[in-house]
């Protein structure tokens, strides 16, 4: 069986020289109590022999409603847990969290029930500075985070001595 791979877009604003990431919640009931530990970037599978920047860009759009094109920072893919690999670019962008409107998939809800149920894929978004956003974000995501940091570290304010 071939690696799962999926590509999403981490899009980042600086504000008083300190950097903020737009994260995403995964929506259905599995996440619904979940906070710590459970946010991601954007991002979705690739379909075979799609293009990973399109595909990232196609599922940040089916994820939170929002187009994004422009100057793309590549990120080294990351490894999460169950081992799929997360290819990811970020971009300088501001969007209005408030705005997001995701896709949906639908599961059978409660387990055994028959009943199908919709849920939408991201139930929401939010800006987190760096340091909070590596609290939430899954851990196997946290070197994306951690490599734009470094990436544009010469924007940031110092960090304290």
């Amino acid at each position: 069986m071939a690696t799962k791979i999926s590509a999403g877009i981490l899009p980042y604003r600086i504000s008083d020289r300190s950097l903020e990431v737009l994260l995403v919640h995964p929506g259905g009931p599995f996440w619904a109590k979940r906070d710590e530990g459970a946010w991601s970037i954007a991002k979705g599978e690739v379909d075979e022999g799609e293009d990973k920047l399109k595909a990232a860009i196609r599922e940040f759009r089916e994820e939170t409603g929002f187009a994004v094109d422009g100057e793309f920072i590549a990120l080294a893919p990351v490894r999460q847990s169950g081992g799929k690999w997360v290819h990811a670019w970020a971009i300088e962008r501001d969007f209005d969290v408030a705005r997001v409107a995701s896709n949906t998939f639908a599961m059978e809800w409660p387990p055994r029930s028959g009943k199908e149920q919709h849920f939408a894929e991201v139930d929401r978004a939010q800006w987190f500075p760096l340091p909070e956003a590596l609290k939430r974000v899954l851990g196997g995501q946290r070197g994306l985070l951690e490599e734009l940091r470094e990436r544009i570290a010469n924007r940031l304010a110092p960090p304290p001595a």
